[in-house]
């Protein structure tokens, strides 16, 4: 009697293992893409972007609330084509769509890195939109989660001190002749981003999303970026950039955010060399 109890619980064990074991193949075998490209891209053709458009992120995260991205042009110089838009998106993020960037027709952007929230083991899709047109997909996976809840990294008066503040950073170039235009220059805004998914350790409420959601960079009057971003970029933005030189001499930023708040500033364009 007792060995047929004992085969009668490990076999309701082996069962109880197997029902568990069931929602978590389910969960890694859904694959939410498809309804993506429905709901972003309203089911246009997605083409093969290898040769158009370049994604790179650590495979494994080191900080999940902070996950390094690169996006990079790969067009051939003899295409006459441009890309005009690069939408990034985390397939698995409670809100999919990172952010999209609209390139300014005469900057020539070649490359955009910021860092984003990666909040369950994931593809990444980089899909850009040519100037003919056709929208082209690239992807890769990251190995990362919890960073949409990840709790900010500043206290609530920290952030609240450095709401808005923007910082303009110009970068020397390895190959920048006196006389190249390309430039490379970062954009960074003292902003808490917050996603809506983190807790108020004191309260144990749920903090609001509060993040920016709008940003458009000129050189002069010429538009270079303008990104729409969502919950998924990551607390205090931060936006790198290659682009080509139009000999502005002045560079100016504005963004805003879910709240309301307009932050404006501009710079002098620093010379190569200087």
């Amino acid at each position: 009697m007792i060995k047929h109890s004992l085969r009668l619980t490990f076999a309701a064990t082996l069962l109880g293992m197997a029902l568990a074991a069931t929602p978590a193949r389910t969960e890694e075998a859904y694959d939410p893409w498809p309804g993506l490209v429905q709901d972003i891209f309203n089911n246009r053709p997605l083409n093969d972007g290898n040769d158009v458009i370049g994604i790179e992120m650590p495979y494994r995260a080191e900080d999940a609330a902070i996950v390094p991205v690169t996006l990079r042009a790969k067009l051939s110089p003899g295409d006459n084509r441009r890309i005009r838009a690069i939408t990034l998106v985390i397939d698995r993020n409670p809100a999919p769509m990172a952010a999209r960037f609209e390139l300014g027709l005469d900057a020539n952007v070649s490359e955009i890195s910021t860092r984003v929230r990666v909040n369950n083991y994931t593809d990444v899709h980089a899909v850009a939109e040519l100037s003919d047109g056709q929208l082209y997909v690239s992807k890769t996976y990251v190995k990362a989660s919890g960073g949409c809840s990840a709790p900010a990294a500043k206290n609530a008066e920290e952030a609240k001190n450095r709401l808005g503040q923007m910082r303009y950073r110009q970068f020397a170039r390895a190959d920048e002749a006196p006389a190249s235009r390309i430039r490379e220059a970062q954009i960074m805004i003292g902003h808490p981003n917050n996603s809506g998914l983190q807790m108020d350790q004191v309260t144990q409420l749920y903090i609001p999303a509060f993040f920016v959601n709008q940003l458009r960079l000129w050189q002069d009057d010429s538009l270079v970026l303008a990104v729409e971003g969502g919950i998924s970029i990551s607390e205090d933005p931060n936006i790198r950039f290659t682009y080509v030189s139009t000999g502005a001499k002045h560079f100016r930023a504005e963004a805003t955010d879910t709240d309301g708040h307009v932050f404006r500033n501009e710079w002098d364009v620093e010379k190569p060399g200087m």
